[in-house]
């Protein structure tokens, strides 16, 4: 979080995917537009709390003190003393969600990265194409590319660093041209599409044969997003071999491999033994195999092991790396990190860690390699021993609020930690930890200091958890709508549907009463002791849309549950004047505090349906007014959707 203030007004800069949230407080004094003059001078400064997640890893060739990061959503990093100090390299660029990174073997000058991630959740970024430096990260230039979406990897040839390969797996919201492989030979000034397999079906990662650079494998992977699910397999899925540089490819069929549909796929090959070649694959069950081993460069294949733990929720890692000294001793990062070594019969979670996701290894040096997962990164020269870990201020926070207090407080939600408190007069450059302490709730929901009583924090969790946490005390308890977990099942199971960020809101009137949505809107007036519907169902109920989420591998933890309540309004001028947003495209409003409630969804002019009522602002000013934000990228429209109605949303004009 990156604060800019001075005696009389204060800004904050915190991103929504991580680092930068745009979020302003102005008093009423300044309800007419500011000077510019008043802050242009001002300069930010980072408040924290210390960063996490990490996407891609990778350094140079023979040389332990040059290192590379790409953050999930907070740009590129680079060290040039071993990993003890860090630098931002890429803050300037209009993408800072980082998919793949590389060094060019024959030049460590020459250095490209792919935006965009590709382990995928369905609330992750995409990128804008890839990028090429020339003077080993102190600038950068756009080399195209720009629809790719995600990119999974960047293979450079080993000695022509004009050569590179692009593994684009697209947006992955609806039918997309732009995914497969491309090439390129005059160092990305054009590009070939080389690997096209199908619109549903892109590339997630690319292998090339260390000993041959024209052989090359890729994983091709079939994936679909949407606000109601991801569905992942396919019959286009699976294993592709080019045996010209990449020009032509063969989908690999038979030979020992899994038969249609295939999901994601993880290839690596041996650096010791190019011969030996690894195929992590989601089949969607593991008595249909996860590991494949060739020994033949991909001729023939043998499943070596069903072991889930190898490729554990799929969708979010399925990387592999081959001990560049131990053909047989291979790492898999999944949602454990896991290691074998005796070519993947037998394997054993390595314990260095959890929700890992990029690796990579110096090829002339097995001692020494990275792994990046959703705590930072951890890199080791002494082969596994012991490992440094490196936490940078890349934090992804999911909601911002801020207290009454003076000095105030920041809190916030971080992705894969918990609910954080922190001072907003906290430094330092890289956030003190010792600044910020876990609150209620925990890394995606909203994170709700009480505006009258700062001792009280309610917060939001997955699977419908929700907790309150009171400082003058010393206390936290679960103020649950439901105690029923959520976990796993498909959203049309439970008796409340709720959303793995849902809706927490105070009302501007009394601040005892606080307002949850479900696919209903709850309140509660005695501090969650008790919960009291105040709605029907507002969503439109489409049981089709409300299965398990995933594909071949199911995996639903609220992310994607949908036909629920998204967004939560109470004027601040009116009263028992509510509106609520659902996430298949509904908006209601009551004038009664919910005792009838009318839908206002055919008011707003010009809206397509399925879309998520991301933001409801009524006016401070006007009793009648009302914003919103409907947002649609998750159904393949990247459009904006505002709305502004003076009429308390009888009707309604695009402000977009």
């Amino acid at each position: 979080m990156l604060i800019k203030k001075n005696k009389r007004t204060v800004k904050s800069l915190i991103s929504l995917t991580g680092l930068l949230i745009l979020l302003g407080f102005v008093t009423q004094s300044f309800a007419q537009e500011i000077n510019p003059d008043l802050y242009s001078s001002l300069s930010y400064r980072h408040i924290g709390p210390p960063g996490n997640r990490t996407s891609a890893v990778t350094g140079v060739i023979g040389d332990p003190t040059v290192y590379y990061i790409g953050a999930a959503s907070g740009g590129i990093w680079k060290s040039t003393d071993s990993g003890v100090g860090w630098v931002s390299i890429f803050d300037d660029h209009d993408v800072q969600s980082i998919g793949a990174l590389a060094v060019a073997p024959s030049d460590p000058n020459i250095v490209w990265t792919g935006t965009g991630e590709v382990f995928i959740r369905s609330n992750v970024s995409i990128g804008n194409g890839v990028y090429k430096s020339t003077n080993a990260g102190e600038t950068w230039e756009h080399m195209g590319l720009e629809l790719s979406g995600r990119v999974g990897r960047v293979v450079i040839h080993p000695t022509n660093p004009d050569i590179v390969l692009v593994g684009a797996l697209g947006h992955c919201y609806g039918p997309q041209h732009d995914r497969g492989v491309y090439k390129t030979i005059d160092g990305g000034k054009t590009w070939k599409h080389v690997l096209f397999a199908d619109e549903n079906t892109g590339c997630f990662e690319i292998a090339m044969d260390p000993s041959n650079p024209d052989i090359m494998f890729a994983g091709m992977w079939p994936l679909e997003i949407h606000t109601y699910g991801r569905e992942s397999g396919g019959p286009k899925g699976g294993v592709y071999k080019s045996i010209d540089g990449g020009e032509s490819w063969e989908h690999l069929q038979g030979r020992g491999l899994p038969s249609a549909p295939v999901g994601k796929v993880g290839i690596a090959i041996a650096h010791s033994n190019p011969n030996v070649v690894y195929a992590l694959i989601e089949t969607g069950t593991p008595n249909r195999g996860v590991l494949w081993r060739s020994t033949n460069k991909g001729e023939s294949w043998r499943k070596v092991s069903d072991n889930r733990i190898l490729n554990e929720r799929s969708h979010y890692a399925s990387r592999i790396m081959v001990n560049s000294g131990n053909e047989n001793e291979v790492y898999f990062a999944a949602n454990s990190h896991s290691k074998t070594l005796d070519g993947g019969y037998t394997s054993e979670t390595s314990g260095w860690g959890g929700d890992t996701h990029d690796m990579w290894i110096d090829p002339t040096d097995p001692d020494r390699f990275m792994i990046s997962h959703d705590g930072g990164i951890s890199f080791t020269e002494n082969h596994g021993r012991t490992f440094q870990r490196v936490s940078l201020p890349i934090a992804q926070m999911y909601h911002v609020a801020v207290d009454n207090q003076i000095p105030y407080n920041v809190y916030g939600g971080k992705q894969d930690g918990s609910g954080y408190k922190g001072p907003s007069t906290a430094g330092g450059r890289f956030g003190s930890s010792s600044s910020w302490e876990s609150t209620a709730g925990c890394e995606c929901g909203f994170i709700v200091p009480d505006p009258v009583n700062p001792n009280i924090v309610w917060g939001g969790c997955y699977t419908a958890g929700f907790t309150k946490v009171d400082y003058s005390t010393g206390h936290q308890r679960t103020v649950k709508v439901w105690p029923e977990s959520t976990y796993g099942a498909s959203a049309g199971e439970h008796k409340y549907r709720f959303n793995w960020t849902f809706p927490i809101t105070i009302s501007p009137h009394d601040h005892n009463t606080v307002y949850v949505g479900s696919q209903y809107v709850h309140v509660t007036t005695d501090g969650g002791e008790s919960w009291k519907l105040i709605s029907p169902d507002l969503s439109t109920n489409d049981m089709s849309r409300m299965g398990p989420s995933g594909g071949l591998t199911k995996d639903n933890i609220g992310v994607e549950n949908a036909c629920l309540v998204f967004a939560i309004a109470e004027s601040p001028l009116e009263k028992g004047v509510i509106y609520a947003g659902t996430n298949d495209g509904l908006l209601h409003v009551t004038h009664n505090g919910g005792d009838s409630w009318t839908n206002i969804t055919k008011n707003v002019p010009d809206l397509p349906e399925w879309g998520t009522i991301s933001n409801i602002e009524p006016s401070r000013y006007d009793a009648g007014t009302v914003y919103i934000t409907v947002d649609f990228h998750q159904m393949n429209n990247r459009d904006p959707f505002v709305y502004k109605s003076t009429n308390y949303g009888h009707s309604w004009k695009s402000i977009s």
